[in-house]
């Protein structure tokens, strides 16, 4: 006759169950750890995808907006525009943006011609009230030769940025600060009435900036182009 000792079996069975109670722990922690991995991957997958879609949305629009009206400085007894300047500024949260020639550029079509680039550069100091105080100032900085709105049309044609707004004195177009983008037509290709004109600010990040206007009748020396 065997002989067992009491609360044997109990004893074993209560191991047994400790140890299931343990492998049960260690499978909810490793299945916790493989969740919280799959959601880390899918919160990066998710930013990753929402941060394509910011910098697509950015490459599709424009940094630049036009701030106002088109104008252009007329010659009444020719028909023709000498100048036009186009106000610009920085969209509603929109980052700096560097108008150094280096960084930018402006393509210009008309009926008659086309330009792959006219721009020449920015007057970076103070700011000008009229189209024809920053044209005599691009004059005096080299780039056009000659004053436009006083019926002396440059050389070539030539695009110039001016500040009407300027709080740091540099080529940095800010937020806060306003300006024109100034076209100076050489005497061979002045728009007349009727004439399509465009031009497009290019810059190295963002859609161009396009600007398109028919010339109305030119019967004033400051032509509203809308």
């Amino acid at each position: 006759m065997k002989l067992q000792r009491k609360g044997t079996r109990h004893s074993h069975r209560g191991v047994i169950g400790v140890e299931s109670a343990i492998v049960m722990i260690a499978f909810v922690i490793v299945a916790a750890a493989l969740a919280f991995v799959v959601l880390n991957m899918g919160f990066s997958t998710t930013q990753k995808t929402k941060n394509a879609i910011v910098s697509s949305a950015d490459e599709a629009s424009s940094a630049l907006e036009i701030a106002g009206k088109v104008i252009g400085s007329g010659h009444v007894a020719a028909g023709k525009l000498n100048a036009t300047a186009i106000p610009i500024k920085i969209v509603s949260g929109g980052a700096s943006i560097n108008l150094n020639p280096a960084n930018a550029a402006i393509r210009y079509i008309s009926n008659s011609v086309e330009h792959g680039n006219i721009y020449a550069g920015a007057l970076s100091t103070g700011t000008h009230d009229t189209l024809a105080s920053a044209m005599q100032q691009a004059v005096t900085d080299g780039y056009i030769n000659s004053n436009p709105v006083n019926v002396t049309s440059p050389v070539e044609t030539k695009a110039i940025f001016y500040f009407n707004v300027n709080r740091n004195n540099n080529f940095i177009l800010d937020q806060g600060e306003h300006g024109m983008m100034a076209i100076a037509f050489s005497d061979a290709e002045r728009p007349q009435s009727l004439d399509i004109i465009r031009a497009e600010v290019i810059l190295p990040t963002g859609a161009p900036l396009t600007v398109e206007r028919t010339v109305p009748n030119i019967s004033a020396s400051v032509v509203d182009l809308g």
